[in-house]
């Protein structure tokens, strides 16, 4: 006869709280009075795979006014130079002058699209062209061939 109460007592529980409107880095995150929440949540979800997972040093939280979005700011490694993240959720879009103001604050960026299943995707973004590694591995120039053989028409 006690398994029912016992039942009772598992549908009674309440749900347990959202840990993530209690994590102290969301909670700094909301006193930045950002207006997007989604960006804001976006940001959050960014700090945590910097943080936790990529081990980055010295991730901190920063207001831009201009754009009012959460910017992160981090090293990759102890030593390695400050960049900049921007934390994005993919439905929003993004202006030439929102990167240019971000690049102007005079560290590396990383633009972070975050989509609707917490997917993140980084990428590198540069203040002009860079011009790419060369291959790794040893390539041998074959030249070019002289002679193609033409496609046959039936």
């Amino acid at each position: 006869m006690s398994e029912p109460s016992d039942r009772a007592d598992l549908s009674e529980k309440p749900a347990p709280p959202n840990w993530i409107l209690h994590h102290p880095a969301y909670q700094q995150m909301k006193d930045l009075e950002v207006e997007d929440s989604a960006q804001v949540h976006a940001a959050f979800l960014v700090y945590m795979d910097l943080a936790e997972v990529r081990q980055w040093k010295e991730v901190s939280c920063v207001k831009s006014a201009e754009l009012d979005v959460v910017l992160l700011e981090g090293r990759e490694k102890e030593g390695s130079p400050v960049q900049t993240v921007l934390p994005l959720p993919v439905h929003q879009s993004l202006s030439h002058r929102s990167i240019r103001h971000v690049l102007g604050r005079g560290f590396p960026m990383l633009l972070c699209a975050v989509a609707s299943d917490s997917t993140l995707v980084y990428q590198r973004m540069t203040d002009g062209l860079v011009t790419p590694d060369p291959p790794a591995g040893p390539f041998q120039d074959v030249g070019r061939r002289q002679h193609r053989k033409r496609r046959q028409q039936h």
